[in-house]
């Protein structure tokens, strides 16, 4: 699995990929965590800017991915 992403809409694709992976049951939560905890620290200020998400990125994965996103970021503090 590839953690660093430069490219801002191959980030929001992989990070929108995952969540709807785990939406559709086909990930447990567990996995989903560590794999979003790994690129949340690979991409440290792509993901968060000041504690809170680009709006752009937010844009793209929508309310409910971010919400996911959110709760497993809190769990890194």
């Amino acid at each position: 699995m590839r953690a660093s992403y430069k490219n801002p809409k191959e980030l929001s694709s992989k990070l929108r990929d995952l969540v709807d992976t785990y939406l559709e049951g086909l990930l447990d939560y567990e996995e989903l965590e560590r794999t979003i905890i790994a690129i949340i620290n690979a991409n440290e200020d792509r993901v968060y800017k000041n504690g809170f998400m680009p709006t752009k990125l937010a844009g793209v994965l929508g309310t409910e991915r971010v919400d996911i996103i959110n709760k497993i970021a809190e769990t890194i503090k």
